[in-house]
Protein backbone atom coordinates (compact mmCIF):
# COMPACT_ATOMS: atom_id res chain seq x y z
CA UNK A 1 0.00 0.00 0.00
CA UNK A 2 1.39 2.90 -1.06
CA UNK A 3 2.00 5.83 1.54
CA UNK A 4 0.24 9.31 1.16
CA UNK A 5 2.24 12.21 0.94
CA UNK A 6 0.79 16.25 1.86
CA UNK A 7 2.34 19.24 1.69
CA UNK A 8 5.83 17.41 -0.38
CA UNK A 9 7.03 20.67 -1.97
CA UNK A 10 6.09 22.90 1.18
CA UNK A 11 8.47 20.10 3.49
CA UNK A 12 10.76 20.28 0.38
CA UNK A 13 10.74 24.45 0.67
CA UNK A 14 10.87 24.57 4.42
CA UNK A 15 13.76 21.80 4.83
CA UNK A 16 16.27 24.00 2.20
CA UNK A 17 15.52 26.79 4.16
CA UNK A 18 16.04 25.35 7.62
CA UNK A 19 19.64 24.22 5.93
CA UNK A 20 20.56 27.23 4.87
CA UNK A 21 20.03 28.93 8.29
CA UNK A 22 21.50 25.92 10.03
CA UNK A 23 24.42 26.78 7.56
CA UNK A 24 24.59 30.72 8.35
CA UNK A 25 24.66 30.07 12.21
CA UNK A 26 27.72 27.71 11.68
CA UNK A 27 29.25 30.26 8.82
CA UNK A 28 32.38 30.66 10.73
CA UNK A 29 33.55 32.95 7.85
CA UNK A 30 31.26 35.21 8.82
CA UNK A 31 33.09 35.91 12.17
CA UNK A 32 36.19 38.26 10.45
CA UNK A 33 33.01 40.23 9.60
CA UNK A 34 31.09 40.20 12.23
CA UNK A 35 34.01 41.06 15.00
CA UNK A 36 35.21 43.33 13.06
CA UNK A 37 31.94 45.36 13.17
CA UNK A 38 31.37 44.64 16.64
CA UNK A 39 34.13 46.08 17.75
CA UNK A 40 33.22 49.24 15.91
CA UNK A 41 29.93 49.07 17.18
CA UNK A 42 31.22 49.20 20.65
CA UNK A 43 34.02 51.63 19.98
CA UNK A 44 31.06 53.80 19.12
CA UNK A 45 28.57 53.36 21.09
CA UNK A 46 30.93 53.63 24.30
CA UNK A 47 28.55 55.89 26.55
CA UNK A 48 26.69 52.84 28.89
CA UNK A 49 23.43 55.44 29.50
CA UNK A 50 23.12 55.26 25.57
CA UNK A 51 23.67 51.58 25.38
CA UNK A 52 21.35 50.89 27.96
CA UNK A 53 18.52 53.24 26.27
CA UNK A 54 18.84 51.39 23.31
CA UNK A 55 18.78 48.34 24.42
CA UNK A 56 15.26 49.46 26.07
CA UNK A 57 16.05 48.86 29.87
CA UNK A 58 14.42 51.87 30.45
CA UNK A 59 11.49 49.97 28.80
CA UNK A 60 12.14 46.75 30.52
CA UNK A 61 11.71 44.98 27.24
CA UNK A 62 14.31 45.30 24.32
CA UNK A 63 12.87 48.65 22.22
CA UNK A 64 14.42 47.54 18.50
CA UNK A 65 11.16 45.39 18.26
CA UNK A 66 9.32 48.22 18.85
CA UNK A 67 10.94 50.48 16.61
CA UNK A 68 11.10 48.53 13.68
CA UNK A 69 7.16 48.78 13.61
CA UNK A 70 7.82 52.35 12.12
CA UNK A 71 9.48 51.62 9.27
CA UNK A 72 7.92 48.51 8.28
CA UNK A 73 4.15 49.48 8.71
CA UNK A 74 4.98 52.29 6.43
CA UNK A 75 6.71 50.54 3.74
CA UNK A 76 4.06 48.01 4.10
CA UNK A 77 1.46 50.97 3.80
CA UNK A 78 2.85 52.36 0.67
CA UNK A 79 3.17 49.51 -0.79
CA UNK A 80 -0.62 49.31 -0.83
CA UNK A 81 -0.81 52.22 -2.22
CA UNK A 82 1.31 52.79 -4.88
CA UNK A 83 -1.13 49.93 -6.72
CA UNK A 84 -3.74 52.09 -5.92
CA UNK A 85 -4.15 55.16 -8.69
CA UNK A 86 -4.08 58.82 -7.73
CA UNK A 87 -1.71 57.58 -4.41
CA UNK A 88 1.74 58.72 -5.40
CA UNK A 89 1.90 61.54 -3.15
CA UNK A 90 0.94 59.67 -0.34
CA UNK A 91 3.13 56.59 -1.52
CA UNK A 92 5.68 58.71 -1.72
CA UNK A 93 5.45 60.20 1.81
CA UNK A 94 5.18 57.21 3.33
CA UNK A 95 8.48 55.71 2.15
CA UNK A 96 10.31 58.73 3.11
CA UNK A 97 8.46 58.15 7.00
CA UNK A 98 10.00 54.31 6.69
CA UNK A 99 13.24 55.57 4.95
CA UNK A 100 14.31 58.06 7.73
CA UNK A 101 12.76 55.55 10.68
CA UNK A 102 14.84 53.07 9.85
CA UNK A 103 17.78 54.15 10.69
CA UNK A 104 17.28 54.96 14.23
CA UNK A 105 16.19 51.61 14.63
CA UNK A 106 18.92 50.08 12.68
CA UNK A 107 21.42 51.65 15.50
CA UNK A 108 19.28 50.21 18.22
CA UNK A 109 19.30 46.36 16.44
CA UNK A 110 23.25 47.11 16.11
CA UNK A 111 23.64 47.97 20.02
CA UNK A 112 21.88 44.79 20.83
CA UNK A 113 23.54 42.80 17.81
CA UNK A 114 26.92 43.83 19.76
CA UNK A 115 25.91 41.97 22.71
CA UNK A 116 25.07 38.72 21.26
CA UNK A 117 27.02 35.31 20.98
CA UNK A 118 28.85 34.80 17.70
CA UNK A 119 26.09 32.20 16.55
CA UNK A 120 23.65 34.63 16.43
CA UNK A 121 25.79 37.53 15.66
CA UNK A 122 26.17 35.45 12.13
CA UNK A 123 22.44 34.88 11.35
CA UNK A 124 22.14 38.82 12.83
CA UNK A 125 24.89 39.90 10.43
CA UNK A 126 22.80 38.32 7.16
CA UNK A 127 19.91 40.11 8.96
CA UNK A 128 21.48 43.83 8.69
CA UNK A 129 22.46 43.16 5.12
CA UNK A 130 18.87 42.59 3.95
CA UNK A 131 18.01 45.46 5.83
CA UNK A 132 20.58 47.09 4.59
CA UNK A 133 19.66 46.28 1.09
CA UNK A 134 16.28 47.07 1.30
CA UNK A 135 17.11 50.72 2.67
CA UNK A 136 19.14 51.12 -0.28
CA UNK A 137 16.16 50.38 -2.36
CA UNK A 138 14.09 52.70 -0.96
CA UNK A 139 16.22 55.73 -1.01
CA UNK A 140 17.14 54.86 -4.51
CA UNK A 141 12.84 54.94 -4.71
CA UNK A 142 12.87 58.03 -3.24
CA UNK A 143 15.48 59.91 -5.55
CA UNK A 144 13.65 58.33 -8.77
CA UNK A 145 10.23 59.40 -7.43
CA UNK A 146 11.99 63.07 -7.03
CA UNK A 147 12.76 62.79 -10.63
CA UNK A 148 9.76 62.02 -12.29
CA UNK A 149 10.79 58.07 -12.78
CA UNK A 150 7.60 57.36 -10.82
CA UNK A 151 7.28 53.34 -12.06
CA UNK A 152 11.14 52.85 -11.48
CA UNK A 153 10.44 53.84 -8.35
CA UNK A 154 7.55 51.89 -7.53
CA UNK A 155 9.67 48.98 -8.63
CA UNK A 156 12.86 49.62 -6.31
CA UNK A 157 9.96 50.08 -3.60
CA UNK A 158 9.12 46.64 -4.10
CA UNK A 159 12.28 45.16 -4.34
CA UNK A 160 12.70 47.11 -0.84
CA UNK A 161 10.37 45.21 0.72
CA UNK A 162 11.03 41.93 -0.51
CA UNK A 163 14.68 42.64 1.02
CA UNK A 164 13.09 43.67 4.53
CA UNK A 165 10.86 40.65 4.21
CA UNK A 166 13.85 38.47 4.09
CA UNK A 167 15.44 40.52 7.02
CA UNK A 168 12.38 40.08 9.38
CA UNK A 169 12.32 36.54 8.85
CA UNK A 170 16.08 36.36 9.86
CA UNK A 171 15.09 38.47 12.72
CA UNK A 172 12.15 36.15 14.08
CA UNK A 173 14.79 33.23 13.34
CA UNK A 174 17.26 35.39 15.69
CA UNK A 175 15.07 36.00 18.18
CA UNK A 176 12.81 32.98 18.15
CA UNK A 177 14.96 30.14 17.50
CA UNK A 178 18.13 31.31 19.02
CA UNK A 179 16.87 33.75 21.77
CA UNK A 180 18.24 36.41 21.03
CA UNK A 181 17.11 39.21 23.55
CA UNK A 182 14.76 37.02 24.90
CA UNK A 183 14.55 36.45 28.75
CA UNK A 184 16.60 32.96 28.65
CA UNK A 185 15.90 32.49 32.41
CA UNK A 186 12.09 32.28 32.47
CA UNK A 187 11.74 28.88 30.94
CA UNK A 188 13.31 27.81 34.30
CA UNK A 189 10.47 28.94 36.56
CA UNK A 190 8.34 27.09 34.85
CA UNK A 191 10.01 23.95 35.55
CA UNK A 192 9.23 24.42 39.78
CA UNK A 193 5.99 22.54 40.83
CA UNK A 194 3.73 24.83 42.50
CA UNK A 195 3.37 25.35 46.20
CA UNK A 196 5.83 26.99 48.90
CA UNK A 197 9.25 25.17 48.78
CA UNK A 198 12.11 25.45 51.74
CA UNK A 199 15.36 27.26 51.22
CA UNK A 200 16.51 27.41 54.56
CA UNK A 201 16.81 28.72 57.95
CA UNK A 202 16.15 32.92 57.86
CA UNK A 203 18.60 33.52 60.64
CA UNK A 204 21.53 31.19 58.60
CA UNK A 205 20.92 33.85 56.32
CA UNK A 206 24.01 35.99 55.86
CA UNK A 207 23.19 39.67 55.44
CA UNK A 208 23.97 41.48 52.02
CA UNK A 209 25.81 38.52 50.58
CA UNK A 210 24.68 36.10 47.23
CA UNK A 211 23.66 32.44 48.54
CA UNK A 212 22.82 29.79 45.87
CA UNK A 213 19.99 28.07 46.58
CA UNK A 214 17.82 25.39 44.77
CA UNK A 215 14.22 24.59 44.30
CA UNK A 216 13.32 21.39 42.07
CA UNK A 217 16.76 21.30 40.76
CA UNK A 218 16.14 25.02 39.55
CA UNK A 219 19.16 27.40 41.21
CA UNK A 220 17.65 30.54 42.90
CA UNK A 221 19.93 33.30 44.42
CA UNK A 222 18.92 34.61 48.09
CA UNK A 223 19.67 37.95 49.64
CA UNK A 224 18.71 39.08 52.93
CA UNK A 225 19.20 42.84 54.21
CA UNK A 226 17.83 43.05 57.61
CA UNK A 227 14.65 41.49 57.17
CA UNK A 228 14.11 41.96 53.86
CA UNK A 229 14.62 38.76 51.79
CA UNK A 230 14.86 38.53 48.03
CA UNK A 231 14.94 35.69 46.42
CA UNK A 232 15.58 35.69 42.30
CA UNK A 233 15.74 33.23 39.54
CA UNK A 234 19.64 32.82 39.20
CA UNK A 235 20.24 32.74 35.40
CA UNK A 236 21.12 36.10 34.14
CA UNK A 237 17.94 36.91 31.13
CA UNK A 238 20.43 37.89 29.31
CA UNK A 239 22.82 34.69 28.27
CA UNK A 240 22.22 32.75 31.05
CA UNK A 241 25.19 33.86 33.42
CA UNK A 242 25.65 32.99 36.82
CA UNK A 243 24.37 35.71 39.07
CA UNK A 244 25.24 33.56 41.93
CA UNK A 245 28.83 34.30 41.27
CA UNK A 246 28.00 38.14 40.77
CA UNK A 247 29.08 41.30 42.54
CA UNK A 248 26.24 43.21 44.68
CA UNK A 249 26.35 46.93 44.32
CA UNK A 250 24.82 49.59 45.81
CA UNK A 251 23.21 51.73 42.72
CA UNK A 252 20.90 54.85 42.94
CA UNK A 253 20.31 53.99 46.90
CA UNK A 254 19.26 49.86 45.74
CA UNK A 255 21.60 46.97 46.30
CA UNK A 256 22.26 45.26 42.79
CA UNK A 257 23.57 41.94 41.90
CA UNK A 258 25.96 42.39 38.73
CA UNK A 259 26.02 39.60 35.95
CA UNK A 260 29.86 38.68 35.76
CA UNK A 261 29.74 37.24 32.25
CA UNK A 262 28.50 40.50 30.07
CA UNK A 263 27.24 42.92 33.33
CA UNK A 264 23.48 43.01 33.06
CA UNK A 265 22.40 44.58 36.44
CA UNK A 266 19.57 44.01 38.62
CA UNK A 267 18.22 45.29 41.42
CA UNK A 268 17.72 42.93 43.87
CA UNK A 269 14.67 44.58 45.96
CA UNK A 270 12.46 44.36 42.77
CA UNK A 271 14.34 42.89 39.91
CA UNK A 272 14.17 45.79 37.65
CA UNK A 273 17.40 45.87 35.25
CA UNK A 274 19.34 48.80 35.98
CA UNK A 275 22.17 48.16 32.59
CA UNK A 276 21.98 45.91 29.96
CA UNK A 277 23.22 44.10 27.70
CA UNK A 278 19.73 42.69 29.26
CA UNK A 279 16.40 44.44 28.46
CA UNK A 280 14.45 42.58 30.78
CA UNK A 281 13.64 42.40 34.26
CA UNK A 282 14.57 39.43 35.99
CA UNK A 283 12.01 37.42 37.69
CA UNK A 284 11.66 36.84 41.59
CA UNK A 285 9.55 34.65 43.45
CA UNK A 286 7.11 35.69 46.36
CA UNK A 287 8.37 34.50 50.15
CA UNK A 288 7.14 34.02 53.52
CA UNK A 289 8.49 33.01 56.92
CA UNK A 290 7.12 29.89 58.62
CA UNK A 291 8.52 29.42 62.02
CA UNK A 292 11.85 31.07 61.06
CA UNK A 293 11.92 28.95 58.08
CA UNK A 294 11.95 30.71 54.71
CA UNK A 295 10.01 29.61 51.82
CA UNK A 296 9.29 30.48 48.20
CA UNK A 297 6.87 29.60 45.23
CA UNK A 298 6.57 30.48 41.69
CA UNK A 299 4.96 34.05 41.25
Amino acid sequence: MGVARFGGSTAGKSDHVRGLLNKLEQANRLDRIGDRLQQIVQGTLRARRVRDFLHGVWLGHPLHPAMVQVPVGAWISGAVLDMMPGQQRAATTLIRIGTVSALPAAVAGLNDWAALSRDQRRIGLVHAAANSVALACYTGSLVARRNGRYEMGKALAYLGLTAASSGAYLGGHLAYKQGAQVSQSISEMHLMSEGWHPLGDLASLPERQLVTREIDDVAVIVYRHGDDVTVMLERCPHQSGPLGQGEVQEIDGHDCVVCPWHGSTFRLNGGEVVHGPSANDQVLLPTRVIDGRLEARVP
